[in-house]
């Protein structure tokens, strides 16, 4: 099936955002009286779902939308320091060149995926930002709507366990990339449709798909 669509996440999955995470998480852990994540959590949190990730570090489901609202303004202060992966911007112009619409649905506000993303973020027709944690869904519709394209043509692409599962929810398809924030053992349990080992690998899929089209 070739796809007219690609609905990208952002951290993890375009930047390489997950340092910038370790550095700050007990920071916000502090300030929101959570459970600190100790070095020897990270790879057991890794392979879990969202829904462990919050049950273990003992978050508070009515907290997420000020953790949120704080982590953005943190990622804001250091977009400096949060660079895109390597090819990214090549991947995406291959995409658009082969007639591919890219849209970002993310947890992050859109001025600092815009910050981010740089020249890049002109090759986007559709940004749908500020996502709550589990409110992927909703976003990944409204686009869909927006977009004009029919579902079983659209394809979302990020690193996480709930990235799958909003796929799934809304009847597309889902690439899961193995660089992110989740550990690829945990992505592919749940059998995404594709697994992207390398960045170059998102373009020949694609794209692959759209010429047998």
């Amino acid at each position: 099936m070739p796809y007219y669509l690609a609905i990208f996440d952002l951290d993890g999955t375009l930047a390489d955002s997950f340092p910038w995470f370790l550095r700050t998480i007990n920071d916000i852990a502090d300030r929101f009286n959570f459970r600190r994540v100790a070095d020897e959590d990270i790879e057991s949190l890794r392979h879990a779902s969202t829904r462990e990730i919050l049950a273990r570090l003992e978050v508070p489901l009515w907290k997420l939308p000020a953790i949120a609202r704080h982590a953005r303004r943190l990622k804001g202060e250091a977009a400096a320091e949060i660079s895109l992966f390597t090819g990214v911007e090549a991947m995406l112009r291959t995409l658009t060149e082969n007639g591919v619409q890219l849209a970002l649905v993310t947890s992050d506000s859109e001025a600092n995926a815009r910050e981010k993303l740089g020249d890049a973020a002109a090759l986007f027709q559709y940004f749908d930002c500020a996502a709550s944690i589990f409110g992927k869904p909703a976003k990944f519709r409204r686009v869909i709507r927006r977009a004009g394209v029919a579902p079983e043509k659209v394809i979302a692409i990020g690193d996480e366990v709930r990235d799958i599962e909003a796929a799934r929810t809304v009847g597309i398809a889902c690439g899961a990339v193995c660089w992110g924030y989740a550990a690829p053992a945990a992505l592919r349990a749940l059998g995404p449709d594709h697994v992207f080992e390398r960045m170059d690998e998102i373009a020949d899929v694609l794209c692959r798909h759209r010429r047998a089209d």
